[in-house]
């Protein structure tokens, strides 16, 4: 039954982030979601259209990194971990991939802005110029927060077989 919370908060977890995380990057740029990725829902409104991606986008990110962290905390005879030990390190992995999304979203935005960097690929053909800097907050911000959940979700499953190891 451990086991069972486990990847049902770390996957919950990861939904309610991508839910606020997508709050913040469709109110900076709806583009993004309405232009840049296909139309799964019928409506340009910011905060429907983070509702769902939120859901679509982070559910698959947060069931593996469950139930990776269920089976090094669990599988084994060495001391067993629950979700009492693994709610704070799920917690704090949410808290920083969003400080490293935030960061890089401005980063991304401001080189943008300063004509430093252009849109990658085919996108500044696509976006409208006016909102090209809100565009790179958003992938920016999106693609740095996937990168930082799965570096940081590795981190986490081998801090906890670690864990388990010493005790």
């Amino acid at each position: 039954m451990e086991a069972v919370k486990i990847i049902g908060f770390a996957t919950l977890a990861a939904v309610i982030y991508g839910i606020l995380h997508d709050q913040v990057t469709a109110h900076v740029c709806v583009e993004y979601f309405t232009i840049a990725h296909p139309p799964v829902f019928p409506t340009e409104s910011p905060f429907l259209l983070a509702l769902g991606w939120g859901i679509i986008a982070t559910w698959w990110v947060g069931l593996p990194l469950g139930v990776s962290l269920a089976a090094a905390a669990r599988i084994g005879r060495k001391a067993k971990l629950g979700l009492t030990q693994l709610r704070r390190p799920i917690m704090l992995l949410m808290a920083l991939s969003g400080c490293a999304a935030l960061l890089s979203g401005i980063a991304g935005a401001s080189l943008v802005a300063m004509k430093i960097m252009e849109l990658p690929g085919d996108w500044g053909a696509i976006i409208p110029s006016s909102k090209w800097s809100a565009f790179a907050f958003a992938l920016w911000a999106h693609s740095v927060s996937y990168f930082t959940g799965a570096l940081g979700g590795l981190f986490l499953i081998a801090t906890t077989i670690k864990r388990r190891l010493k005790a």
